[in-house]
């Protein structure tokens, strides 16, 4: 793990609920059972985007279940993958947003690069079972990070998509915090006012008169 995520939350990795965790996914292994993202790529969102460059927080729920999609940042799929329907809304709320075309690839890399933690709930899931690694420590550890966010930083911009994330971020102060929410990108909730949200301009609006660098979203 990144060095300043390691140091805020060594103490995470010796608490009970890390140990069944870790002992969870032993398992999975043992049995062979597939799970995804693959190990290396588990702690991604945060190696890639470092605690003091952080600027932005963007929470999903699960990552994708489906061979060769996760890699470990929500929402975001590796190279080549077609895209899944959330993402497809996305793309299209940045087209309305900012104008920008839907890119070729899903992958948000670029985006977490320039500060923008893109943090599932959960960080693992089993071959083709949503939420299979639910309630097994995951959002524990999750919690912790964004508290650790949430009392540390300020002028953050937390995006929550959906009831899932609006609940996990209830924890975070909106007197230090800028917290954008909408229902969720999926197709089934898109419509309700995900369209139309502009969260990509809000952000940068944010961003800005914080005299913080704003987020170049195309990728």
């Amino acid at each position: 793990m990144e060095e300043s995520w390691k140091t805020r939350l060594k103490d995470e990795f010796s608490k009970d609920y890390m140990n069944n965790l870790r002992s969870f996914l032993d398992n999975e292994i043992k049995s062979g059972r597939v799970f995804y993202p693959r190990p290396k790529e588990i702690f991604n969102a945060l190696d890639l985007t470092p605690f003091e460059e952080t600027k932005v927080v963007l929470i999903g729920q699960d990552p994708y279940h489906g061979p060769g999609q996760a890699h470990g940042l929500c929402f975001s799929v590796n190279e080549g993958v077609r895209h899944p329907p959330s993402l497809m809304n996305i793309f299209k709320e940045l087209k309305s947003d900012l104008d920008i075309d839907p890119p070729k690839s899903g992958n948000l890399t670029k985006w977490a690069k320039q500060g923008v933690l893109l943090l599932n709930a959960t960080l693992t899931v089993g071959k083709n079972s949503a939420g299979s690694h639910q309630r097994k420590g995951w959002e524990e550890f999750t919690d912790q990070v964004i508290q650790t966010l949430n009392s540390e930083k300020e002028n953050l911009v937390f995006i929550l998509w959906g009831s899932y994330a609006q609940k996990k971020g209830q924890v975070i102060d909106t007197k230090k915090h800028f917290v954008i929410k909408s229902p969720h990108p999926s197709p089934l909730s898109a419509h309700r006012g995900f369209f139309g949200s502009r969260p990509f301009s809000k952000t940068n609006q944010y961003l800005k008169s914080k005299d913080l660098i704003e987020i170049n979203w195309s990728l």
